[in-house]
């Protein structure tokens, strides 16, 4: 039944069935056997001595972790990680001691043990259908939540708004199809969900289109990282200090979140009042932060979280040398510490949020917005569909599964939607393919100036990064460096390109540049990898360059071949838009699309990619309730999206109707 036809609302109890504890009782007791057997000094009396040692664990599983859960610590996710890791360990100690079934040497015998049962027990669990046990994690969410005193039971719906981060609307399709998104094939394939698509804006990355969706502006976020000429910051969408700066500038107070809502694993808070690794507002979460006591009250999945971390890092490593072996290309750079990023992201951070979302239903938030980053972040090294980028999906699909079961015992009738901000195009990157980067080819045809060529980073990066700095209370506030006055700064966001030339404070004209730099117009505009290059003539205002001719955006007129021919129709709106930014860059480059192949290739060293046009990249999806009205027109921009979003709220959460969410204009 819709969430939307429900009246007089009472949450349910989750309940537990005999057959079922029986056999998570069996496992776990299987489980400490095998642990025993495995663990140097460690070892159980028989079976009967695994059987009272499994039963004791999880009755003090049931008590203690709640106690510390409730405590209110600085870093609460960091100290309460460690205390409830050590309470694992003393919980086995604690048992040895009462049933005498089970014998550990040492502490570190006791971790091994509680490490080791967790791995045979997650899989026995997937075996045997036992591995999420959502009745226990539900009945501990709801208790946390009724305790926590800001439980509201209402009739009236909520909306979870769950984004997927980086994943196209035509990947998605063949997902559905091809079974590796089975909950969301069946809510379109039972009528309960439609899909409609959405068309980003040229910076088609997380920073402009969270800003767009969750505050209504993306106004001046050129690309995910940018330089502000007066100031000489390389602004960047992965630093919180300039992550704050962009929400104070957008926010009116009335973003999407606004009025009780919560944010989790976002960029940008929207006005929410509840906020969890949201990067706008990690000032915020270093303070004891209660956004993450249902995960730790649960004394499972800390144990968990580190078993299916190593599983996670495992995985990557066998994945990576298998492509090797089959020379699969493109290929990506997946040595160094992306394993144990990946896993972060695909483990840590993704449980977290579920938790953040499952703990905001039981209380009764009116809207939660939800970022989930496995999939990009595998996609950027992996490629868009390859077998671990699925499997990523695969397993955010299951999640979902998770949060719609969930519903009926949240504190209000939920509705959910799914969406992405953003779509990836794949293709080898521009220093595979010419073995030098943007910018060396800028230095080589740059007129007696310094180049500075500013490292690459994602929104994963970002979100990791936060993470771990709220974990350990690392103040890392600083996001960008300044450069240096008169140098040339060249970054890179997915296939677009940015070209600063620092010699004034102020953005530089086509006939300044042909002047000052005489062959570097030329040297872009000429190279096989670069599909056009965005100019502001003193004369005839933007211009989009190509190889065999030019698009004049301001006077609507082509000389010779039009440099965007082959992208989408709208690209010229786009291009227009952002040439009119006030820290719009000398210098806009998109490289090269090829339709055939349906490839192109970024500036920085990811083989998936986003951030200008060309392909899927700029092709996200919105999966929602029949009973939210699709829009009557094409979704242009995260700005737009936002008013859909926003009238679905306004219709739906807070009892008025806004028809500015039932009908968006196509043009700006």
């Amino acid at each position: 039944m819709s969430a939307v036809a429900a009246r007089g609302w009472a949450p349910a109890r989750p309940s537990f069935r005999v057959g079922h504890l029986l056999v998570t009782w069996i496992a776990g007791a299987a489980a400490l056997a095998a642990a025993a057997a495995l663990v140097p000094g460690a070892s159980v009396s028989d079976w009967r001595g695994a059987f009272a040692v499994a039963a004791v664990i999880a009755l003090l599983n049931a008590v203690l972790p709640p106690i510390v859960a409730a405590v209110r610590l600085p870093f609460t996710l960091l100290f309460g990680f460690a205390l409830v890791l050590l309470l694992d360990v003393l919980m086995l100690i604690a048992a040895d001691r009462l049933t005498g079934g089970l014998h550990v040497d040492s502490a570190w015998s006791a971790l091994g043990v509680a490490f080791v049962a967790s791995a045979v027990s997650a899989a026995l669990g997937a075996v045997l259908g036992i591995d999420d046990d959502d009745a226990y994690s539900l009945r501990v969410v709801q208790r946390v939540a009724r305790r926590s005193g800001e439980r509201e039971v209402t009739e009236t719906p909520g909306i979870v708004f769950l984004e997927i981060d980086g994943l196209a609307l035509p990947v998605l399709k063949r997902a559905m199809r091809d079974g590796h998104a089975p909950a969301m094939a069946r809510w379109v394939e039972s009528g309960t969900h439609k899909l409609f698509e959405w068309e980003t804006d040229l910076s088609s990355q997380t920073g402009a289109s969270q800003a767009g969706i969750l505050l209504g502006s993306n106004e001046d976020i050129p690309a995910f990282r940018w330089v502000e000429k007066e100031t000489g910051v390389v602004m960047r969408c992965s630093s919180p200090e300039h992550c704050a700066e962009l929400e104070r500038r957008r926010s009116t107070g009335d973003g999407l979140l606004a009025h009780g809502g919560a944010s989790r694993g976002n960029l940008f808070s929207g006005d929410a009042d509840h906020v969890i690794l949201t990067v706008s507002r990690m000032d915020e979460e270093r303070r004891a932060n209660p956004g993450y006591r249902s995960f730790l009250a649960n004394g499972f999945n800390v144990m968990r979280i580190l078993v299916l971390f190593v599983g996670e890092v495992c995985l990557e490593w066998i994945a990576s040398a298998q492509a090797r072996r089959r020379d699969i290309r493109p290929r990506g750079h997946r040595g160094g510490v992306y394993p144990f990023m990946r896993a972060a992201l695909c483990v840590f951070v993704r449980d977290l949020i579920v938790f953040g979302v499952l703990s905001d239903m039981m209380r009764g938030r009116p809207v939660i917005y939800a970022t989930f980053s496995s999939y990009d972040e595998v996609a950027h090294h992996s490629g868009l569909e390859r077998s671990d980028t699925l499997e990523a999906l695969r397993r955010l699909d299951r999640q979902f599964a998770r949060i719609e079961h969930a519903r009926e015992y949240a504190a209000r009738p939920y509705e959910i939607v799914v969406l992405s901000d953003h779509g990836q195009t794949q293709g080898a990157t521009f220093k595979q393919r010419n073995g030098y980067g943007l910018d060396d080819l800028v230095r080589r045809n740059l007129t007696g100036r310094a180049v500075a060529g500013i490292a690459a980073g994602d929104e994963q990066s970002a979100m990791l990064g936060h993470a771990v700095d709220e974990a350990t209370g690392n103040h890392r506030t600083k996001g960008g460096e300044a450069v240096a006055e008169g140098d040339a700064v060249v970054l890179g966001s997915g296939n677009l390109g940015l070209v600063y030339l620092m010699e004034e404070p102020r953005r530089l004209t086509r006939e300044e540049i042909d002047e000052r730099h005489p062959d570097l117009l030329d040297a872009l505009r000429n190279h096989p990898h670069i599909g056009w290059l965005l100019v502001r003539s003193s004369e005839q205002g933007a211009v989009v360059l190509g190889p065999l001719g030019a698009n004049h955006l301001d006077e609507a007129r082509c000389e010779g071949e039009d440099p965007l021919a082959g992208f989408p129709p709208n690209a010229p709106m786009h291009l227009r838009r952002s040439d009119g930014f006030e820290h719009a860059p000398d210098i806009l480059i998109g490289s090269f699309y090829d339709d055939a192949l349906d490839e192109g290739c970024a500036f920085e060293e990811l083989i998936s990619f986003h951030g200008g046009i060309g392909g899927p990249q700029t092709r996200p999806f919105v999966l929602h309730p029949v009973q939210l009205p699709a829009p009557e027109e094409p979704v242009i921009g995260a700005e737009a999206l936002h008013h859909v979003l926003a009238g679905w709220r306004a219709t739906l959460v807070d009892g008025r109707r806004e028809e500015r969410g039932l009908a968006v204009a196509a043009s700006r």
